[in-house]
């Protein structure tokens, strides 16, 4: 995947799958999403581990991006 790496606070609405996270100063890199109930999202890591994300939980992510690409750009 080419591009560049930014880092973007994420949540369980924004969080997109190759996102890597630190979580407990582990990282990990998100592989798969289950949607749960009342906004929330299972995610599962390359490592095997899972992560429940409330819909309220707020995590700092790498997101790889193309900067040619306007769409990433907040305003």
């Amino acid at each position: 995947m080419t591009g560049v790496v930014i880092s973007v606070e994420v949540d369980a609405g924004t969080i997109r799958r190759g996102d890597q996270v630190v979580i407990g100063g582990q990282p990990f890199t998100v592989l798969e999403m289950t949607a749960l109930p009342r906004g929330g999202k299972r995610l599962g890591f390359a490592s095997g581990e899972t992560f429940t994300m409330r819909r309220d939980t707020i995590l700092w992510a790498a997101h790889r991006v193309d900067p040619r690409l306007r769409r990433w750009v907040r305003r």
